[in-house]
């Protein structure tokens, strides 16, 4: 399970002015008390887990409780609508959700967009920004999710407005459920069969594919599934399941009740404590918190006073129930700009915020979502409602498109390519050159900006020839005329298709077709590595196709790089000593095929972001060093140089020209030389041409 995955909650949706009063909503008595007690346990759960106090360390199955208790309310609500008057209108219930959600939403993007100008790294603009209109228009989800497959958003920290994923899924759920409630109140009039008969089929209509298809997703795609609609909507339907049948199940033995009730909060809690954030999410471990959340709904009533709602009902668990929705809403920006602002926080600090922010939220119920939900106007007109929230949500909008613009207006205007010297501005003796010395500032600018260095990259990805992680097939891109005497293939990882825009320079140079054959974090080696602690087993089997694909077409030189320098040994132990077997196993089956090997050295490890650094430093650029031999010792190089030389293949070590003395410049010939983590910019790679095709001609594999 991602870590990046954050709760949202809804709040039980009414326009009657006693709902907004506290000491009223206690003495209505169709309030369900132990509901509202249940979003605050879901809140307990959820809170404490974003700001690192991990006695719950499952605190994120809060959010899959927030989801049953809106799939029960809505569904409820509807039937009651279906009930009075036959049917559902649909504009009503948009009216009332739009009045009722998107202000407060909007007044918290807004505020984020505030706090991340102020106090955020420049850097996390443009993505900020983007996720707070993804967030406005209630798809962030989907977003979150592309970017979770992205290897170039492997840098990328946890959004300030991230936990707007479950209120898209809210919102797309609350979009899609009355229609299909609709429908199916319509084929039951049609089939002539009852309501509630009809309910239960679509039900499962909806239940069985989408728990069925989190359980494969879970395991297939762990990190998109964890925000995908798709999987959630099971989730949801019990909630509704407990609704269309509560008129049953408010009748049930009291002593049975007691006990499901008083089980199912258990099974929450539980759940909570026992869960951990390594854990593929939402599978099928997933039906214990919603099952015990559906149980203390189904049985509350019959239970009465001996159930859950005596400790779920008091005073204090109500107040917090009532400010679920803007608490939740607030507590996420503040603990992630802190975390940009400081370069990380201690849980106390974090505690210390979250219970903050029960002051912005209580102030947004007080002043924003009350006022709202109750004006006369509003409740009367659903026109009138509609139309306060998309301009609330074109509010969120302008905020996220504001830090974008903010972002390009502070970009300085990028050098010509080839106009700034790179790596050429160092000499054949790059370790004694002065070129390479850091410096607090260069005269003449720096290229890419470092606020664009993450879009420095090789064309192979926006071309599609980067492998994904979930894909064991090999995709090539091809540089250079087909019918190139000297052909050569560049196998491995995204440090093997960082250096291939050096050999598209070299290609159209001297004539050479170049062949790519790259997959994400995958070292080109005929052994099972891990990825995220769990054995990357489409990476062994990429490897055995490249292989395959690379003995029928021959090229003349096979070059190799990557970063792994472990994998799993026969003991299920990961292992440097069997990663080194396997590279010279591998490099030595492509010779005995009659192909050219060539290792590339894995360029160092940096250790921190240096392209964000240096955005927040240009004048300072000294503070964006890192040590070379702890660099070198932290990337797979040591490893690789040891099998080359058992396989007796040349080992090419750059290293001189991308960190030519004990500390590490960030910034040579004027062209920054990082983007994410320890990848070189495309641009600087270029300019290493020269040195690469000397490397190869020394080594006389060309």
């Amino acid at each position: 399970m991602t870590l990046l995955a954050d709760p949202a909650v809804d709040k039980t949706d009414t326009d009657a002015p006693k709902k907004t009063d506290k000491k009223e909503a206690r003495g209505n008595s169709r309030i369900r008390k132990d509901i509202e007690g249940l979003r605050a346990v879901a809140t307990f759960l959820v809170l404490p887990y974003h700001a690192g106090l991990m006695l719950f360390p499952g605190g994120f199955v809060g959010v899959d409780v927030f989801f049953v208790i809106s799939g029960f309310v809505i569904t409820g609500q509807l039937l009651k609508e279906v009930e009075r008057s036959g049917r559902v209108s649909l504009m009503r219930f948009y009216a009332r959700r739009a009045k009722r959600l998107l202000p407060a939403s909007s007044v918290v993007l807004a505020a984020t967009a505030l706090m991340t100008w102020l106090w955020v790294p420049k850097i996390r603009w443009e993505t900020t920004g983007g996720d707070i209109v993804a967030s406005a228009l209630y798809f962030v989800n989907w977003r979150l999710a592309d970017r979770s497959v992205d290897y170039l958003a492997e840098d990328v920290t946890p959004s300030a407005v991230q936990h707007y994923w479950s209120l898209a899924v809210e919102e797309q759920y609350y979009f899609i459920w009355p229609i299909l409630l609709l429908l199916a109140v319509l084929a039951a009039a049609k089939l002539g069969v009852s309501r509630k008969s009809a309910l239960l089929g679509g039900l499962a209509l909806v239940a069985v594919p989408s728990f069925l298809y989190a359980i494969y997703a879970a395991k297939a795609t762990p990190e998109p599934a964890y925000f995908a609609t798709t999987t959630r909507m099971w989730e949801f339907t019990i909630g509704a399941f407990v609704a269309i049948l509560a008129v049953h199940l408010d009748k049930m033995p009291r002593g049975l009740a007691i006990a499901l009730a008083w089980g199912g909060l258990a099974m929450i809690v539980v759940s909570g404590r026992i869960y951990h954030a390594e854990m593929t999410w939402p599978g099928a471990y997933a039906a214990l918190p919603t099952i015990g959340t559906g149980l203390v709904i189904a049985a509350g009533v019959a239970a009465g006073r001996a159930g859950p709602v005596s400790i779920l009902g008091n005073r204090f668990m109500l107040f917090i129930g009532y400010l679920t929705y803007s608490l939740y809403l607030w507590h996420w920006p503040p603990l992630i700009v802190a975390r940009e602002q400081f370069g990380g926080i201690s849980v106390l600090t974090g505690l210390g915020i979250v219970v903050f922010t029960i002051v912005p939220a209580w102030l947004t119920f007080k002043l924003v979502e009350n006022p709202i939900r109750n004006h006369s106007l509003l409740s009367r007109s659903p026109k009138v409602a509609l139309s306060l929230g998309v301009n609330f949500t074109l509010a969120g909008v302008v905020a996220g498109l504001a830090l974008v613009v903010a972002l390009s207006q502070a970009v300085s205007p990028s050098l010509a390519p080839g106009s700034v010297p790179g790596a050429a501005a160092l000499s054949d003796s790059p370790t004694r050159d002065a070129a390479g010395q850091p410096v607090d500032s260069v005269k003449g600018g720096i290229t890419p900006d470092a606020l664009q260095a993450p879009k420095d990259v090789p064309g192979l990805y926006a071309e599609g020839c980067q492998v994904e992680v979930e894909s064991s097939e090999p995709v090539t891109c091809t540089y250079g005329p087909a019918d190139a005497e000297e052909q050569i293939a560049i196998v491995g990882d995204s440090k093997a298709a960082q250096w291939v825009p050096a050999l598209e320079v070299l290609a159209k140079k001297n004539g050479w077709g170049v062949t790519t054959y790259t997959k994400s974090a995958c070292q080109f080696a005929k052994i099972t590595t891990s990825l995220d602690g769990e054995p990357y087993d489409t990476c062994r089997d990429w490897a055995d196709n490249v292989i395959a694909e690379l003995k029928e077409n021959k090229p003349d030189l096979v070059i190799t790089a990557g970063q792994r320098d472990s994998g799993f040994d026969e003991s299920g132990e990961l292992s440097e000593d069997a990663m080194q077997a396997a590279m010279v196993d591998t490099w030595t089956e492509l010779r005995d095929a009659g192909m050219k090997v060539a290792v590339l050295a894995d360029t160092p490890q940096t250790g921190m972001d240096v392209y964000a650094c240096v955005s927040e430093h240009p004048d300072e650029l000294t503070e964006c060093t890192y040590e070379r031999e702890w660099g070198v010792a932290r990337s797979g190089a040591e490893v690789q140089a040891a099998a080359a030389k058992e396989a007796k293949v040349p080992f090419l070590d750059l290293t001189d020209w991308i960190c030519p003395t004990a500390e590490c410049a960030p910034v040579i010939g004027n062209v920054l030389v990082y983007r994410q983590g320890s990848h070189i910019t495309k641009t600087y790679i270029e300019t290493l041409a020269p040195r690469l095709e000397e490397a190869l001609t020394e080594a006389r594999v060309i």
